[in-house]
C-alpha cells in the first residue's frame, strides 16, 4: 500500500509535469521570411534552391519551422514599393530583397529599405555603401546587414581575360548604364587595369534598351575589339538582345553574369551567386537567434566563377587557348 504521503507527491508531480509535457510537444514555431525580387522566379529558382539549402543545414525546413514568402516583380521597378509593402503588412521576421541575377543596383534592397527601419533586411546589393543602405561593411548600423555582388576585383579580372582571348585588343569598349550608381566605382577600377595590361577604354551609355543599337554603332565606329558589359538589372533582362548586336558586329563580350554567356556572349566571370544565397542562410539564422543586423558585418564575396559560349567564339573565329578553358568552370558547346 502506498503511503497518502507519497500517494500525494506523486499525483502532484503528474499534474504539474503534464503541462509541461504538453508544451514540449507543442509545435515549433515557424518563422516567416519575405523574399522580394526584381526578376522572375524562373530565373531565381536554381538560387532559391541554394538558399533554402543553407537554411536547412541550421535546422530550418519549409513547412515545419519556416515560411517563405516569395515576391517577384518580374523587372518592374513599379511593383517593388507594393510587394516590399505586403511583407511588411505581415509582418515577416526576417526581409531578404533577393537581386534574382539582375541584382545592380538592388532596386529591391532600396525599395525594402525605404518601408521599414525595424525588421531586419538581409540584403544583395552592388554598392551597399556607396547608395547609402548602409554606413559601412564592417558595422552595417541600422536594420540591414548582408552580401555584396560587387568587388571592385572583379572588373580588372574580366578586363585581363578579354584581353587575354583577343591579344592586342587596343580598344576595348564599356557598356555602362548611367543610372546605375555601381558603375562609377567599376568604370574607376577598370581604368587602373587597364594601365596594367595596356588597353584603352571607351565608355558607351545605353539607359534603355532602345539605346543598345545606338551604342553599338558606336562601338563599331570606334574600332573596339571587345565589350566589357557591366553588371547592370536592364542588361541582364535584355542579355539575348546584347549578345544578338555583339554577334553581329563580330565583338567578344564580358560580362558579370554567367547568363549572359548562356545567352550568346562569350565569356563571363563573377560571384558564384549560389554560393551568395547559400551563405545568406547564415545571415538569417543569426537574425533569427537574436543577432542585430546592425552588429554583422558585410561580407565580401569568396567565390568566382568563369563561364566560356565556345560556340560563339567558333561564331566570331576566335581560338582560345587551353589555358583558358583549363580555368574555366563552365565551358558551353
Amino acid at each position: 500500500m502506498i503511503p497518502r504521503r507519497d500517494f500525494v507527491c506523486a499525483v502532484a508531480g503528474t499534474l504539474l509535469g503534464a503541462p509541461l509535457g504538453v508544451a514540449a510537444q507543442q509545435a515549433p514555431r515557424v518563422y516567416r521570411i519575405g523574399f522580394l525580387a526584381f526578376g522572375s522566379e524562373t530565373a531565381a529558382a536554381p538560387y532559391l534552391k541554394a538558399f533554402e539549402e543553407g537554411l536547412r543545414e541550421f535546422g530550418y525546413v519549409k513547412g515545419r519551422n519556416i515560411a517563405i514568402e516569395y515576391r517577384f516583380a518580374e523587372g518592374k521597378t513599379e511593383r517593388l514599393p507594393g510587394l516590399a509593402a505586403e511583407l511588411v503588412g505581415f509582418p515577416v521576421d526576417v526581409i531578404m530583397p533577393g537581386p534574382a541575377l539582375a541584382y545592380f543596383p538592388g532596386p529591391a534592397a532600396v525599395a525594402a529599405s525605404r518601408l521599414t527601419k525595424t525588421i531586419p533586411i538581409v540584403m544583395f546589393h552592388a554598392d551597399p555603401v556607396g547608395s547609402g543602405l548602409v554606413t559601412s561593411l564592417a558595422r552595417p548600423g541600422g536594420n540591414i546587414t548582408g552580401l555584396p555582388l560587387f568587388n571592385p576585383a572583379i572588373v580588372g579580372k574580366q578586363l585581363a581575360l578579354i584581353n587575354e582571348v583577343v591579344p592586342r585588343a587596343g580598344l576595348v569598349a564599356v557598356l555602362r548604364n548611367p543610372t546605375n550608381s555601381a558603375h562609377a566605382r567599376s568604370v574607376s577600377e577598370l581604368e587602373v587595369a587597364a594601365r596594367s595590361v595596356q588597353v584603352q577604354l571607351q565608355v558607351f551609355p545605353a539607359r534603355q534598351p532602345d539605346e543598345f543599337e545606338t551604342a553599338f554603332s558606336a562601338i563599331t565606329r570606334e574600332r573596339a575589339r571587345a565589350v566589357l558589359v557591366l553588371g547592370d538589372s536592364m542588361f541582364f533582362l535584355h542579355r539575348a538582345g546584347i549578345a544578338d548586336l555583339a554577334k553581329r558586329q563580330r565583338l567578344p563580350t564580358m560580362s558579370v553574369q554567367r547568363e549572359h554567356a548562356g545567352a550568346g556572349g562569350l565569356m563571363a566571370y563573377g560571384a558564384n551567386l549560389a554560393d551568395i544565397y547559400r551563405r545568406a542562410a547564415t545571415y538569417v539564422d543569426k537574425i533569427l537567434k537574436g543577432a542585430k543586423p546592425a552588429d554583422l558585418p558585410i561580407e565580401q564575396p569568396t567565390k568566382f566563377e568563369l563561364v566560356i559560349n565556345m560556340k560563339t567564339a567558333k561564331a566570331l573565329d576566335l581560338t582560345l587557348s587551353p589555358s583558358i578553358l583549363a580555368r574555366a568552370d563552365e565551358v558551353i558547346q
